[in-house]
């Protein structure tokens, strides 16, 4: 039995934002089982200095420096006429290194994490291709372009389209394409007609996600309403400028003291701008979510547009944390009615207002909401799918995960 060869369009470690948890993860589930080389770009010196916490599960390593800027990538898309997702990760130095793991070791599996780095799969792959899609970025673009205006919008359309094509040829070349939950994948066979589409799922890490773990406490003068993310990512800047505009107001008049506190690193202009806003708090990077999650009255998930399994309402329901969540950002969580689902202005301000007004209806909530999380999203349960897809025998039961520092 061959290798696994790992491609990354990040550095899946530390595991501290939504893709590089789940990277992180399946990297891990996968070394338990056969040696894994890894592959992947940077583009945070951070994860550089600290890419040495992926030694002792991965074979090689090779992280190459994504220098690319946005402006270089639109316009090798416009004139190669391929989708801006292509070439903004096209490097040679990384096709390079692609050809010299082939060349050297046995591999039989090439795991690709994102769209993106499918353009590095060999021509005629002699290895098993497994595509994690993750989301259908297609569909995400497309949904931009219906918001957006003028070139930007026709850029995103433009994007959708192709990316779209690019998309169902890559699953008509991969031995299985996976997707976060059974609601993308479906939405990626009904719009493609492609065979092997697998839902994967994301799970949760419970010990370290327990509000009775060992972390820094935080004291809060005053009800928290928490939202946590990657703070230039356009679905979170949109929902929490949309939450601190039009949702906080009406909460602060049942609980004038109420603060909204945006946890999450790179926040954008825009976000810095709501700080200047009575009531909420932009924190920037945190070295740790735990302590802001745990202090939370309510924890929000305001997303319009979300794709797949949002970590951030999983990680907030591990914490034991009431949850108020658009129902984009609950669909793909089995919650069993553990957090509150609700849409609009009126009905985010009404949900959020009446926890803040029975603390112990939403530690009640909270409990329940940890033991979903416990029964139904370890890790390993919900990656265990992946030992028929990746080919592995007699592993139903692996063993237990070997211990990486962050």
């Amino acid at each position: 039995m061959g290798d696994i060869l790992f491609l990354a369009h990040r550095v899946p470690f530390p595991p501290d934002r939504g893709d590089k948890i789940r990277a992180f993860n399946i990297l891990s589930y996968l070394a338990q089982r056969k040696r894994v080389h890894l592959i992947a770009f940077a583009d945070d010196p951070a994860d550089l200095k600290r890419k040495g916490g992926l030694n002792k599960i991965t074979g090689n390593r090779q992280i190459v420096w994504r220098r690319k800027g946005q402006a270089a990538a639109g316009v090798q898309a416009l004139v190669q006429r391929r989708p801006f997702s292509l070439t903004a990760f096209d490097n040679p130095e990384l096709r390079q290194a692609v050809e010299n793991v082939l060349a050297r070791h046995s591999i039989d599996t090439i795991y690709v994490f994102s769209s993106q780095m499918a353009q590095y799969i060999p021509h005629k792959p002699r290895q098993r291709v497994v595509m994690d899609f993750v989301d259908m970025d297609s569909a995400k673009f497309a949904a931009y372009g219906k918001t957006t205006r003028g070139f930007s919008g026709w850029m995103l359309r433009r994007e959708a389209r192709m990316l779209a094509q690019y998309e169902k040829w890559v699953a008509g070349k991969a031995d299985a394409s996976l997707f976060v939950s059974e609601a993308e994948a479906a939405l990626f066979r009904e719009r493609t007609r492609a065979q092997r589409v697998h839902a994967v799922e994301n799970g949760i890490d419970t010990v370290n996600f327990d509000p009775a773990a060992a972390f820094r406490r935080l004291e809060a003068v005053a009800p928290m309403i928490v939202f946590t993310g990657q703070m230039d990512y356009r679905p979170n800047v949109e929902a929490v400028a949309w939450f601190a505009q039009s949702v906080l107001p009406h909460v602060r008049v049942r609980h004038p003291d109420a603060q909204f506190v945006i946890v999450g690193r790179k926040p954008d202009a825009a976000v810095q701008a709501l700080a200047k806003l009575e009531g909420v708090t932009v924190t920037g990077e945190v070295p740790d979510v735990r302590p802001w999650l745990a202090a939370a009255s309510v924890v929000v998930a305001p997303l319009k547009l979300a794709r797949g399994v949002q970590n951030k309402v999983l990680e907030a329901m591990a914490m034991a944390r009431p949850v108020v969540a658009s129902s984009a950002a609950a669909t793909g969580i089995d919650h069993g009615g553990t957090i509150e689902v609700t849409e609009g202005v009126g009905g985010m301000a009404d949900a959020v207002s009446a926890l803040l007004d029975d603390p112990e209806r939403g530690a009640e909530l909270g409990r329940a909401a940890r033991e979903r999380v416990i029964d139904l999203y370890g890790w390993d349960a919900k990656l265990a799918v992946l030992d028929d897809i990746m080919g592995f025998k007699g592993r139903s039961n692996p063993q237990p995960r070997r211990k990486v520092a962050a």
